[in-house]
């Protein structure tokens, strides 16, 4: 049975005891999964009102605009969430590379039974 949060019409987002969800940032173009973050309701109002993506540090426990600093703005195309709103996905454009090592996305690495290989 489902309830309103998952089949009505209202962002109702199921945050978790930190008052966090997930979001996960793809590249508009091709799909690249770009980085994964997460966001609190003020994140999330920031996000939707500028259409860029923001994020709440947990290790800094603060609001951090994607590329304030770097210039690397991920502007928002599409955002979805699922069907429990625990989790978001980001359909973007990135201005300049995703990761804060220059890799265009933070997945850049790949898991190995011989430990990591670059992608």
């Amino acid at each position: 049975m489902t309830d309103e949060r998952e089949s009505g019409w209202t962002l109702d987002p199921k945050y978790d005891t930190n008052g966090l969800v997930t979001a996960v940032i793809t590249d508009e173009a091709d799909g690249t999964v770009l980085m994964v973050g997460h966001m609190n309701a003020e994140a999330l109002a920031k996000s939707i009102e500028s259409q860029c993506v923001t994020f709440f540090s947990r290790s800094r426990q603060q609001l951090w605009q994607k590329g304030e600093s770097s210039g690397n703005v991920l502007h928002i195309v599409e955002m979805r969430i699922d069907c429990d709103q625990d989790a978001l996905w980001i359909i973007a454009r990135p201005q300049g590379p995703t990761c804060h090592t220059g890799a265009r996305s933070c997945f850049y690495r790949k898991v190995t039974d011989g430990g990591l290989e670059p992608v």
